[in-house]
Parts: C-alpha cells; structure tokens; sequence
C-alpha cells in the first residue's frame, strides 16, 4: 500500500479531526529538543554519532510496545526523508494507517536550495518545547526498554 503523502498544514489538519492519532517525531533527540510539533512524541529514527549516523536499534520495540497497529501515525523529520524511511519500516512491522510529512518540521529544500516545501516551523503551526512525556527517554522507560 502506498504510504500517503501530507504537507504540515495538511498534517495539522488530519491531527484535529483525528484525536487519536500521532504524530511520530522521528527526529534526534536534540532535533527534538530545540522544537517539535505540539503533541508529537520522539522516537528516533537514527542517531547521529560524530560523523556517522547510525540507526535506532529500539527505534521498532519503543513504538509498538507503545502503539498500537491500528494507530493512525502521522510521521515526520526534518525535511520528510527520515519520516518516508520510518513509514517504510513501520508498514513492513504491521502498521497500515501511515501518513509522511512532507516539509517535516524544517522544510524541504530543492536541489539549489530553496524551500520546496514550507515545514511545519516555517507554516507558523503550533510548537512545542516542553519535553516531559513526549521525549525519547521518557518514551523508552514507558515502553520498559
């Protein structure tokens, strides 16, 4: 099945008449950290060692100890590159309900690099800093990893 494909203001749109659906912010930890959509919930997609990103070895035990298949996931990243790639892997594990960010939360850049798509930042779409519950770490011992 292919995985749908939103721009963030279509994203903010399916999570207001969706209330039980997710975003899944599948940015780094301090991605993550500096700013994310309000209400999405960080599970790394990748981490990012000194010069050599090196994917999440959790990053399928967090979300479906956490989410259940039948979850509406709506995905993003920085740009949308992560978030397709997490897509991927989720509908390979049982996930049928899966929706990319396009844009993710800094845009997308074309190849001269101008902005493709405005991200969720640059759409002025409510932002959250506040970590608690919906970061990485809390997420992780939640699920008893």
């Amino acid at each position: 099945m292919a995985i749908k494909q939103v721009e963030p203001s279509e994203a903010a749109a399916l999570l207001k008449s969706n209330p039980d659906a997710v975003y899944l912010d599948v940015r780094t930890e301090d991605e993550f950290a500096a700013g994310y959509p309000a209400g999405a919930i960080n599970v790394p997609l990748m981490f990012m060692i000194p010069g050599n990103p090196q994917q999440n070895p959790d990053f399928l035990a967090v979300v479906s100890k956490l989410l259940p298949k039948e979850t509406k996931l709506i995905v993003g990243c920085r740009s949308g590159a992560r978030s397709q790639r997490a897509c991927e892997e989720l509908e390979q594990a049982g996930y049928a309900d899966l929706t990319n960010v396009r844009g993710g939360y800094g845009g997308a850049r074309d190849a001269s690099g101008n902005i493709a798509v405005k991200g969720w930042e640059d759409s002025n779409l409510p932002i959250s800093h506040e970590l608690g519950d919906n970061a990485y770490q809390a997420l992780r011992t939640k699920a008893g990893l």
